[in-house]
């Protein structure tokens, strides 16, 4: 899963110590008892995303605040498309350590989760697709399977060096190892605003919509894997927890450290948040 680098450019109580080979594994948490409810959350996560963009944007007129949140549909997929390009894939900081350009690949592999038909999208009373959070639906693999290496069918060299790092993370972190009882586990992808429309409450709506759809189908658990140090404060103050990380400096290929954003993104994390009563357990 990938998150959105929310800067600039895709959920409380004892403690276990867990370890991987190559990564730090930290504390899950069981309850929601201290989480702040996600509407008194909207603003603040917006706040974030403003503050953090570092840029000053055209102040959005006052009719801005006529949106409404919907099921993405395949329908979407020009108009989400249209604006990844514009709003994420320029800033994520691997395509911009990369200099990744434009990539057919990137582009197909962010529409993909699409067709499990749990993603969201804020449109404006004008017509206009001012945010969306694309999410997929990850199922518990047979036992003994061994996981398929995306990286193995990539062509475009910079987006396999990308594909590579999340297949390393497959082989040292299975989420569903730290969740025994759960078939399905919701996985936040990428999660996107305009600019120009931050600050009105859309990336917390989105969220909220995500977790609503947890709870009419019954999935307790959503996962977000964010490359981005700032998508991952945001994902912090929604409830979300830390359960893996694995520091850029410490993925290496052939001995060397390939991949080094500037900071402070300093490493690749897994957070997660529970909307329920479910059964954890420490990796071993």
């Amino acid at each position: 899963m990938e998150i959105q680098k929310l800067h600039e450019q895709t959920m409380l109580g004892n403690k276990r110590d867990l370890t991987k080979k190559h990564a730090d594994i930290l504390e899950t948490r069981y309850t929601l008892s201290n989480f702040y409810p996600i509407s008194r959350l909207t603003q603040k996560m917006d706040n974030v995303l403003t503050a953090s963009e570092n840029l000053k944007s055209k102040p959005a007129p006052s009719n801005t605040y006529h949106y409404v949140v919907e099921p993405v549909t395949d329908k979407d997929k020009d108009d989400i498309l249209a604006m990844l390009r514009k709003f994420f894939f320029k800033d994520e900081p691997l395509n911009t350590f990369l200099d990744l350009g434009h990539c057919p690949e990137l582009e197909e592999y962010s529409l993909k989760c699409i067709k499990d038909n749990c993603s969201f999208k804020a449109v404006h009373n004008n017509g206009e697709l001012i945010g969306v959070f694309l999410n997929g639906l990850l199922r518990r693999p047979p036992p003994n399977t061994e996981p398929v290496k995306a990286a193995d069918s990539c062509q475009h060299a910079k987006f396999k060096k990308i594909l590579s790092l999340f297949d390393r993370i497959e082989e040292h972190f299975n989420i569903f190892d730290l969740y025994p009882d759960c078939d399905v586990i919701l996985d936040g992808k990428i999660l996107s605003v305009n600019t120009d429309y931050r600050g009105l409450g859309i990336a917390g709506k989105l969220t909220e919509s995500t977790l609503e759809y947890m709870k009419e189908h019954n999935i307790p658990v959503m996962h977000v894997l964010c490359s981005s140090h700032y998508s991952a404060r945001v994902m912090e103050k929604l409830g979300f927890h830390e359960v893996y990380r694995l520091n850029y400096a410490d993925y290496k290929v052939n001995g060397e450290a390939v991949l080094r954003p500037a900071e402070p993104h300093v490493a690749v994390r897994s957070l997660v948040k529970e909307i329920g009563e479910v059964k954890t357990k420490s990796a071993p």
